[in-house]
């Protein structure tokens, strides 16, 4: 429908009122009508999207105070650190991508941990074997060195309105002031109750007086809301060179393990010079083609921008559509699948290894793994992994290896008045991260040192591309991602869930685009994820629709997603944001994964 102009103009009203909007009835109006948890919201002004209702909120403040994209995105991910510790905060890392509309130009951030210099290819070996998994989760040894502080002042340094302290303040007021704790958080706390156990200061902050702490019940950290506040007055100095950071490096090496517990925490590698020669790094997004769109994301050591779009170049090639639902799932999933055969055979931390992006992600190379796909039938297992430097035909070569990533994570979409858009996706690995606490500083380390792929290989065989060196960036599938059309931003979206999260976004993308779904039908409905494995993982709701013989039909096999490491089998959990012109926006989130997100616009419009 075209837009009246009486109507333009009161779409650039409104745009004008969130660039002055500051304090008064005016504000507290805006506010109120932000109140009440939602996973769809439309309207002008600005948006923000992510898992959480308070997070949201800290987001839609900023921009109410005159904030942009930028620090609406640094606001939402502070409040995630306070009411999602376990996926997310201070002591992990992540990718920022941002669409700026001064220029038309997307940027890229690398928040991504690094190994310490003295971590070798076989620090996780003992013995001629790597050590088991469950003491390298929950270890000194796999802390790498934090990325998101970082992250937060480039980000801001570049394109924000407004400082660290600033943004920091409603997350400040959360942790201070306390949330109230949902059945989602304290199913992680339980899921993690004995790793939390066994680390003194992680028990005494989580575990309050001793136990999980009570759904409706209110949970303060004032440690991390000072931790908070020193970062916004002393500056990053103080935790990459300074006191801080001085704790986190004693902490990694000496975890503080509680009297009696029976789990064996290794120490770590971690020096203060680590911290001091940390840098995020500033990269060129990854871009391709797709349908008439321009889809692009983060580029090497994330997996995500890579792997999507090579599957959607192999996608591209087929004539996908809603008329043929099984057939177009069907190309879906086989392109999933040679893609993460790509994927686990090249990608690495391009300071350490030659990653052939360009050729991964060229049309002729989707037309040379195209040819491996039958309409009707499925591959076997695994599917080869293809070699972009030998293009022609449907050459072939052993798949690399694929290793376990941790689901958590978390993810947040914003967009502002002027345009600017963010797709943020942060971690601290797995559920709980490594579950040691800084003590008396609010917040855990991460453990991505995991998502390296430790195991020794085979005699006579090279370390894999993502094998463990000092000072390296881990593989990962984080994949925020912004959609173009016509220049302008149609889509902002990304996901946590571990190697999942790639087939997340990969699924929406083509559920909106290719079947013709709504956004909030695309997030909503259950998910696929093939990742190169004999059988896909699918969500419950699948095995109750006809969709699963019919697919079976091809030769596709299904399974419920693994439950080794989290109680839930769902796949993602989408924060996305819809661009539909005038100044339009439909921020959504998702309705019941993980609880239900929260979505949000500053100026709401309907219902």
């Amino acid at each position: 429908m075209r837009t009246s102009r009486p109507l333009r103009a009161a779409v650039v009203l409104c745009a004008t009122a969130a660039v002055t909007l500051t304090s008064g009835p005016a504000a507290g109006a805006v506010e109120a009508g932000q109140s009440g948890k939602r996973p769809s919201q439309t309207g002008y002004g600005g948006a923000v999207s992510t898992v959480d209702e308070d997070a949201t909120k800290a987001g839609i403040e900023a921009l109410r105070r005159g904030g942009n994209a930028v620090d609406a995105a640094v606001a939402a991910a502070a409040a995630l650190g306070v009411t999602e510790p376990f996926s997310a905060g201070i002591g992990g890392g992540g990718f920022f991508v941002y669409y700026e509309a001064r220029t038309g130009r997307v940027h890229t951030i690398d928040g991504r941990e690094t190994a310490p210099k003295r971590m070798k290819r076989d620090s996780f070996v003992e013995d001629g074997k790597a050590i088991p998994f469950e003491e390298a989760v929950t270890s000194g040894l796999s802390v790498g060195v934090p990325g998101t502080p970082q992250t937060w002042q480039r980000a801001l340094d570049k394109w924000g309105r407004k400082d660290l302290a600033e943004n920091l303040r409603p997350a400040i007021r959360l942790a201070r002031d306390g949330f109230t704790v949902d059945k989602e958080y304290r199913d992680h706390t339980w899921q993690n109750e004995a790793r939390f156990r066994a680390i003194a200061p992680t028990a005494k902050l989580f575990l309050p007086g001793g136990k999980l702490p009570e759904v409706g019940s209110t949970f303060r950290n004032p440690d991390l809301a000072q931790t908070y506040e020193g970062l916004g007055q002393r500056g990053l100095d103080w935790l990459y060179r300074g006191e801080l950071g001085r704790e986190i490096v004693h902490t990694v090496n000496q975890p503080p393990v509680a009297a009696g517990a029976t789990i064996k925490v290794r120490p770590g590698l971690m020096e203060t010079g680590d911290l001091a020669g940390y840098r995020v790094e500033d990269r060129a997004p990854t871009k391709i083609g797709y349908r008439g769109l321009d889809v692009y994301s983060m580029a090497p050591p994330s997996s995500g921008g890579s792997t999507v779009g090579e599957a959607l170049n192999i996608m591209e090639r087929f004539p996908l559509s809603r008329k043929d639902v099984n057939g177009a799932t069907h190309t879906y999933l086989e392109a999933s699948r040679l893609a993460y055969a790509d994927r686990n055979k090249w990608i690495g931390d391009p300071a350490f290894v030659d990653v052939p992006l360009r050729q991964l992600m060229s049309d002729s190379f989707a037309k040379d793994r195209a040819c491996l796909i039958d309409p009707k039938k499925a591959m076997p297992h695994p599917a080869p992994a293809g070699d972009p430097l030998k293009p022609g035909g449907c050459k072939t070569t052993a798949p690399g290896p694929d290793r376990y990533e941790g689901t958590s994570t978390t993810h947040l979409s914003t967009a502002d008045a002027w345009g600017n858009v963010v797709a943020y996706t942060l971690t601290i690995e797995q559920t709980g991260g490594s579950a040691i606490t800084v003590p008396h500083r609010g917040f855990l380390l991460n453990n991505e040192l995991t998502d390296f792929d430790f195991a020794p290989p085979a005699a006579g065989q090279p370390w894999p591309a993502n094998a463990p060196e000092g000072g390296k960036r881990p593989r990962s599938s984080m994949s925020p991602t912004i959609v173009l059309k016509d220049g302008k931003p149609l889509l902002a979206l990304g996901s946590p869930g571990g190697s999942t999260i790639i087939t997340t976004v990969l699924q929406t993308l083509f559920n909106r685009i290719d079947l013709g779904m709504t956004l909030p039908q695309a997030v909503a409905a259950p998910r696929l994820s093939q990742r190169n494995r004999a059988k896909t993982e699918a969500e419950p709701a699948f095995f109750n629709s006809p969709k699963r013989a019919e697919l079976e039909a091809y030769g596709q096999q299904f399974e419920l997603p693994s439950t080794t490491f989290t109680p839930n089998p769902e796949i993602g959990t989408v924060a996305a944001l819809e661009f539909l012109g005038h100044g339009r926006i439909q921020a959504v989130a998702e309705p019941v994964r993980r609880g239900g997100g929260s979505a949000k616009v500053l100026f709401p419009t309907g219902p």
